[in-house]
C-alpha cells in the first residue's frame, strides 16, 4: 500500500510535550514553530491516508487543516478541513441549492476564489510594472528584477 505524505496546519503552536506525545502515536516532523507538521500515512488513497490521520491525531491535536505535500497528476492538493456543525450545515444546504456534492461544491468555490485572486494579482504586479516603466527604461528594470530576485526575502514584500 502506498504512503502519503501529509502536511498537517495547526490552529496554534504545539507545546513540546503535546508533538511528543502526537508523535507516539505517528512519526511527525514539526517546523520551527511546531504549527505545521508532517507526516507519512499508509493508505489507499490521499483522501483515506486524511481520514486517518485526522481520526488517530483529531483528539490530540489541534488540528486546522489537512493537506496532501505533494499535488497529484492533475496538479492538484487535497484539501481535509473539519468544520464547526454550523458552517457545515450551511455549506450543505447550499450545495444542495446548487444541485451539487458539499465537496464538489467547495473544490469549485475554492477554485473560484484561486482565480479571481491570480486575477487580481496580475492585475496588480502590471500596475506596478507599467508604474515603474513610466520612471525608467525596460533595460534598468529588467537589471533591477534580476538582482532582487538573487536576494529573495523569506516572505513576499509587501
Amino acid at each position: 500500500m502506498p504512503h502519503h505524505a501529509l502536511e498537517i496546519t495547526l490552529t496554534r503552536p504545539l507545546p513540546s510535550a503535546a508533538l511528543h506525545r502526537a508523535a507516539g502515536l505517528l512519526p511527525l516532523a514539526a517546523n520551527h514553530d511546531a504549527t505545521r507538521l508532517m507526516a507519512l500515512v499508509v493508505a489507499k488513497t490521499p483522501q483515506r491516508a486524511a481520514r486517518r490521520l485526522r481520526h488517530r491525531l483529531g483528539t490530540h491535536l489541534p488540528i486546522d487543516v489537512i493537506t496532501t505535500h505533494y499535488p497529484d497528476a492533475d496538479h492538484s492538493v487535497l484539501l481535509n478541513a473539519a468544520f464547526p456543525p454550523a458552517v457545515h450545515a450551511a455549506l450543505t444546504t447550499n450545495a444542495r441549492g446548487a444541485q451539487q456534492s458539499t465537496e464538489r461544491f467547495l473544490e469549485l468555490a475554492v477554485r473560484r476564489s484561486l482565480a479571481e485572486h491570480a486575477d487580481r494579482e496580475a492585475d496588480r504586479l502590471d500596475r506596478a510594472v507599467r508604474h515603474l516603466l513610466a520612471h525608467t527604461t525596460p533595460a534598468y528594470l529588467l537589471a533591477a528584477v534580476g538582482h532582487a530576485l538573487t536576494r529573495l526575502p523569506e516572505r513576499p514584500m509587501p
